[in-house]
């Protein structure tokens, strides 16, 4: 093995981590097995070591083991694979505006040169075994490399007067879009937009909330694929004046996926945005989401009376949709008749009446709630409370022995009252007929595979509600390719639960403003969502920085989450979130 591909042994004999023997003991391991040197280490018990060491000057980088992490594909995009071969370097993920590098040789100026050339970004070095970089290479470029070369092909095929529908049909076309959607269900992608440019396709994933481009395709094939996905989500392939809408399932790896399609027009052509609806993943726990044991004894008080509504208030994505599917599957029972209408039916709900709007042929929310509540129903669901009319049907189907979820657009809780009485619903009915109101916000979960621990300054501690005696442990984003370089994978709900009580009802009915509805509201308990952030933020389960950036709109950087001078970092790289909390 050749010397610059082992600055980890040296440095770690250097500060005396381990013995000359036990470095040719793991030299001698590795060569047998065929297996890094990090990941010998490992498996020798010498990971906080190489957590904790602090390499010569030029080799100050952390070692990651390839093998074990899944190596954002955006990221690899970045960087031709000639030049990464050449060089022996592998972009793994980003780290804000900064692109992750692993490299064998950290010294090699040329490289990294290389890189911020063709990336336009600075780079965060990290170190990797040579021989895992080059097969990281040979894995990972199979898809971009599959469906260029699937594309190229299409595009060689194509001739200037193949009709579109012709080109729908194209083998090369097909797989390429196959293993788009592919690729987008296994990197956790929420959605994928396909987006014509003056001169190119851009192919672009949603992931934890936040778009990702990753490739781009001739524009000359945008019709046929296009026209491909429209087929595929039975819609009119003719039609590219005006929007359309429609749904499919593929499988994926075995698995069904749905898919929400729209197409819009724009000015270079339809944009194709696909919603990405994972079966397995929709009916998540209460738990899972978010909601801490108070806050859900609470709220299954509420849901689980005969009767009244249940409104789960938030702004568009805030997972409103996914609280309600996971609260239906609770009370979902064979003795009950439970019909949800919704625009559109995002999950299909096994023992559910479920009905899809269509304002078109005349069936609004309004009409279709009308029409359900002479079906003898026991639950209600309605997707949202879009009118005056539906808002007061929900609201006297509540107060008739139904039990109504539905949603509506408000920033908090308190809010949802005074918002019913200003569409034009009596005062009385909202108090009445209102059990519980639930405001929730998505937050990104930290990585667990990377995450750090610091000891807060005692002023943030205190402004987070950390009593002063205590000794509290933050933690924060760090970013691996397996989160991405975000530090976050994953989301959770921040919740604030407010139980209507006789005080809200009289505060409603008098026409109180959303403010005085909050002040009794938090007397008598109700946590806001800020608190219920910082709770989370001290489980470890978010960061400061999230929970101020989605309650209070701050940017990552506006406030700091520790001293400078003073603070404890406790690496947590591969610990479950249960040993941490």
């Amino acid at each position: 093995m050749r010397r610059r591909t082992l600055p980890a042994l040296e440095a770690l004999i250097e500060a005396q981590y381990l013995t000359p023997e036990q470095a040719s003991e793991v030299l001698a391991r590795s060569s047998a097995t065929k297996r890094p040197v990090a990941r010998v280490l490992r498996e020798l018990g010498h990971t906080q070591a190489l957590a904790d060491i602090r390499m010569p000057p030029g080799l100050d980088h952390p070692f990651v083991d390839l093998v074990e992490w899944d190596i954002d594909p955006v990221a690899v995009a970045t960087v031709p694979e000639a030049v990464g071969k050449r060089h022996t370097v592998l972009p793994l993920s980003f780290d804000g505006e900064r692109l992750v590098l692993a490299t064998a040789d950290a010294t090699n100026v040329i490289a990294i040169d290389d890189v911020r050339m063709f990336t336009g970004r600075d780079v965060r070095l990290v170190l990797a075994e040579e021989a895992a970089i080059r097969e990281a290479w040979v894995r990972l470029a199979a898809f971009d490399r599959d469906a260029s070369n699937l594309l190229e092909e299409a595009a060689e095929e194509e001739e200037e007067d193949t009709h579109e529908v012709d080109l729908a049909e194209e083998a090369p076309i097909v797989r390429a879009i196959n293993r788009i959607i592919a690729q987008a269900v296994q990197q956790r992608a929420s959605d994928l937009h396909i987006e014509p440019q003056e001169k190119d396709v851009c192919v672009r994933f949603r992931l934890d909330g936040v778009l990702h481009e990753v490739m781009r395709i001739p524009k000359s094939l945008h019709a046929g694929v296009a026209s491909r996905l429209k087929v595929m989500a039975d819609l009119n392939i003719a039609e590219k004046r005006v929007p359309q809408d429609g749904r499919m399932t593929v499988s994926v790896d075995n698995k069904p996926i749905d898919l929400r399609m729209s197409t819009v027009p724009s000015v270079w052509g339809e944009e194709v945005i696909l919603r990405i609806l994972d079966r397995s993943s929709s009916l998540l726990t209460l738990e899972d989401l978010g909601f801490l044991g108070d806050t859900l004894r609470r709220y299954e008080n509420a849901f689980r009376k005969p009767y009244g509504a249940v409104l789960v208030v938030g702004p568009t994505g805030s997972g409103k949709s996914t609280t309600l599917y996971s609260t239906l599957s609770v009370v979902s029972d064979v003795s009950k008749k439970i019909i949800t209408v919704e625009d559109p039916v995002e999950f299909r709900l096994p023992g559910m009446s479920q009905i899809h709007v269509n304002p078109k042929a005349g069936l609004t929310f309004a009409t279709a709630l009308r029409s359900i509540l002479r079906s003898d129903p026991d639950v209600i669901m309605v997707g949202e409370i879009r009118d005056t009319e539906t808002a007061r049907i929900a609201v006297e189907a509540a107060m008739t022995g139904h039990l109504v979820f539905t949603t509506l657009h408000t920033n908090d809780a308190p809010q949802a009252m005074t918002r019913l009485v200003e569409m034009g619903v009596e005062p009385f009915l909202v108090a009445s007929a209102i059990e519980c109101v639930l405001a929730q916000r998505l937050a990104r979960k930290l990585c667990t595979r990377c995450c750090e621990g610091y000891t807060p300054s005692a002023e943030i501690a205190e402004a987070c509600g950390v009593p002063p005696a205590e000794d509290p442990t933050f933690y924060r984003p760090v970013g691996c390719n397996y989160c991405a370089g975000t530090g976050y994978r994953g989301r959770l709900a921040l919740v604030e639960l407010m139980t209507v009580t006789e005080d809200i009802e009289r505060l409603t009915v008098e026409r109180k403003s959303s403010d005085d509805i909050r002040r009794v509201a938090i007397d008598q308990g109700m946590r806001s969502l800020r608190e219920d952030g910082m709770i989370k933020v001290r489980m470890g389960i978010t960061s400061l920085e999230e929970v101020l950036r989605i309650v209070e709109g701050r940017a990552d950087d506006a406030q700091p989450v520790a001293d400078p001078v003073d603070q404890s970092v406790i690496p947590l790289a591969g610990r479950r979130r249960s040993e941490v909390s």
